[in-house]
């Protein structure tokens, strides 16, 4: 009986022996030498983008590619960890990406100043093909691309009045907006946010002078008449739209602040928080001072359920629900103005800033990520 532990102790002592023997032929070898020298080298350089205009857009498409839309000098592609960088020179219809989607078939688009482009996975090029023969016969589906008319404000003499680009998967057709069409209002019908995509169906617009969302059947229109406003409380300047896990609508203005609008009423949530100056106004131009929030350029959602909102002049403001929370310069944003605040795959909130950088909150400061 004491035979066999025995005969066990004498394999595991070989065994050890032999481990050992063949772990110090591996400290002796080349590989191993340069795998450790390589352990203790420096970490690689930071990637960092080259833009100084801002960057208006972000995307993390279905391949794990990240593209990144500046204000004017065009988009970047990071790639595993290169940079490539695309103009008009290389097929972008302007050089102000204002921003980037992906369809079901795996194309980037993107939404420009003027015009906008797609890039098929190789080549870039301007998207000419659109129909003009349903501007006001209104359609669409839960994946369908929306966006803004080829003028950088206000529409070309072939789309007519005000509206809205769809693309469905294969074509794209440009619909009018069924809302207040003479002339001297067109200009305030131009798109200016980011689309919003609601429950089931519906999707949201944010144009300069209103908000109109379309469940596939009816319009929905948020506008100045049904919020009261006039020239004494400053009217919509839509600048940012957002829904939220709640399926609540937020809308960003430059000028009167944050709005929420739940499916029945509409409520001024920076001025419910005493978040708004008498000073300004309710004026784009006017630049607000501390503990304001006025210009609201962007607005996220975070996995716990804050609603995140970047304004122009005052940097980040976290909402619970109940109260704000104000993070500026002091909170380490290089500057206050935040155009876009993306939700990563892992989600992550990034920040694009109007400096050229990505920065992300990280226990209660900010830091750059590109």
């Amino acid at each position: 009986m004491l035979v066999i532990p025995f005969l066990l102790l004498c394999i595991s002592m070989v065994s050890c022996s032999e481990r050992q023997a063949v772990d110090m032929n591996m400290r002796d070898s080349p590989a191993y030498q340069h795998t450790q020298a390589n352990s203790n080298s420096p970490p690689p350089p930071p990637i960092r983008l080259s833009y100084v205009s801002g960057i208006r857009a972000i995307l993390e498409d279905s391949q794990g590619r990240i593209w990144f839309g500046s204000h004017n000098e065009g988009v970047c592609l990071l790639r595993g960890d290169t940079l490539t960088y695309f103009t008009v020179a290389d097929g972008l219809s302007n050089n102000q990406v204002r921003s980037i989607y992906e369809d079901r078939a795996g194309q980037i688009w993107f939404e420009c100043g003027e015009g906008i482009s797609v890039y098929d996975g190789e080549r870039l090029a301007v998207w000419k093909e659109k129909n003009y023969g349903r501007k006001h016969q209104w359609s669409g589906g839960v994946r369908d691309l929306w966006f803004k008319s080829d003028p950088s404000t206000g529409h070309s003499e072939i789309e007519e009045f005000p509206g809205v680009y769809r693309y469905d998967g294969e074509a794209m057709y440009y619909h009018a907006f069924p809302i207040y069409l003479e002339e001297e209002v067109k200009f305030g019908y131009s798109i200016s946010a980011s689309f919003a995509r609601g429950q089931g169906n519906e999707v949201w617009l944010g144009t300069y002078s209103a908000v109109i969302g379309y469940d596939g059947e009816a319009c929905t229109f948020i506008t100045n008449d049904l919020l009261g406003l006039n020239e004494n409380t400053g009217y919509l300047h839509v600048r940012s739209i957002y829904v939220d896990s709640n399926g609540d609508l937020w809308i960003g203005n430059n000028g009167i602040g944050v709005l929420k609008y739940d499916g029945e009423e509409v409520v001024n949530v920076s001025r419910q928080h005493g978040l708004i100056s008498l000073a300004g106004a309710g004026r784009g131009g006017y630049r607000s001072t501390e503990t304001t929030l006025e210009h609201i350029f962007a607005i996220g959602e975070d996995k716990h359920g804050n609603i995140w909102f970047g304004d122009r002049d005052t940097g980040a403001w976290m909402f619970d629900g109940e109260s704000m929370k104000n993070y500026g310069l002091e909170a380490g944003l290089p500057v206050t103005h935040i155009w876009q605040i993306y939700t990563t795959k892992t989600g992550e909130l990034w920040f694009a800033m109007a400096d050229g950088s990505v920065q992300r909150f990280v226990e209660d400061k900010f830091e750059r990520v590109f």
